[in-house]
């Protein structure tokens, strides 16, 4: 892999995998509302190129993407892979028709979207998967037990290296990390939702990565204006500030901004650089004060 010089330094992932903290999410390279192809292929391989040239190591993706459509994008593109280069996925959901969204949480589901993701991107055994358990907007109530350790047994099996988990409350996570080490929490957060502050502060102090998404999702009118208004006084985007900020927040942070274009992910990799005063902090901490 290329030298880094990515904002944000580097996270131990897990004893064998350290990553960049700056990441590339895989979800916008398939079609709208993440069903179907893209409508230009070429690009989307394009970005996934462009992402490890400028120092990417690590990428967020699933095979329900699509479905199939990002991990056979990833697979094209970047097959062979590099020595040093982390994919995370997911399992726990899957795609119908109509382009929705329903659980497949049972162990026969995961057994079967593990195998779907390792045919897909071409490996012989995952570098992360998490369980996601919870809906977008955050973790749904009930034991993930059964669920973990179908993935579990997985992982002793050897078909994947190490284990995550996704839109989840604290209990959940303490209940799997019962079962077997969890490296990573996926959740949705960012300055405008900041519900999982206490955990984050855990998660840190225990070694977890703690992984945002949609970090610009949430937002109101008058929320959206004092983003704006940080954003005009650095000459920066929003997602600019609102990548620093969370690479600010904590050191576990990860982010995994996504784009299917190489022009974006240029800039949103340059963003997460931008160096943010007090005074710009303090006026994006009120957002949800």
């Amino acid at each position: 892999m290329p030298t880094s010089t990515l904002p944000g330094g580097t996270f131990q992932l897990a004893d064998d995998i350290t990553v960049n903290r700056v990441g590339y999410g895989a979800m916008q390279l398939a079609g709208p509302g993440v069903f179907g192809p893209p409508a230009d292929r070429a690009e989307a391989v394009r970005v996934l190129r462009e992402a490890l040239a400028l120092g990417v190591d690590h990428i967020d993706t699933s095979d329900f993407y699509g479905p199939h459509v990002t991990n056979a994008i990833i697979k094209e593109a970047l097959h062979p892979y590099p020595e040093g280069l982390t994919i995370v996925t997911k399992v726990g959901a899957r795609r119908d028709a109509e382009g929705g969204w329903p659980h497949a949480r049972s162990p026969r589901e995961l057994h079967e979207a593990v195998h779907d993701n390792l045919e897909h991107l071409g490996l012989e055994r995952l570098d992360v998967v998490n369980l996601r358990m919870g809906g977008f907007e955050g973790p749904e109530a009930g034991s993930i037990a059964e669920q973990f350790e179908a993935l579990a047994e997985m992982r002793e099996a050897g078909l994947i290296r190490h284990l995550g988990v996704s839109t989840v409350s604290a209990e959940q996570i303490a209940e799997a990390r019962s079962i077997a080490p969890v490296v990573c929490v996926q959740n949705m957060y960012n300055v405008a939702n900041r519900g999982d502050d206490e955990l984050i502060d855990f998660l840190a102090g225990e070694g977890i990565a703690y992984v945002p998404y949609f970090p610009l999702g949430g937002f109101s009118p008058l929320q959206s204006e004092q983003l704006n208004a940080v954003a005009a006084r650095n000459g920066a985007t929003p997602m600019a500030v609102a990548l620093a900020w969370l690479l600010r927040r904590s050191p576990n942070v990860l982010l995994i901004p996504g784009t299917s274009s190489v022009a974006h992910l240029r800039e949103n990799i340059a963003g997460a650089g931008l160096e943010l005063s007090e005074e710009d902090v303090a006026e994006l901490d009120s957002i949800a004060g």
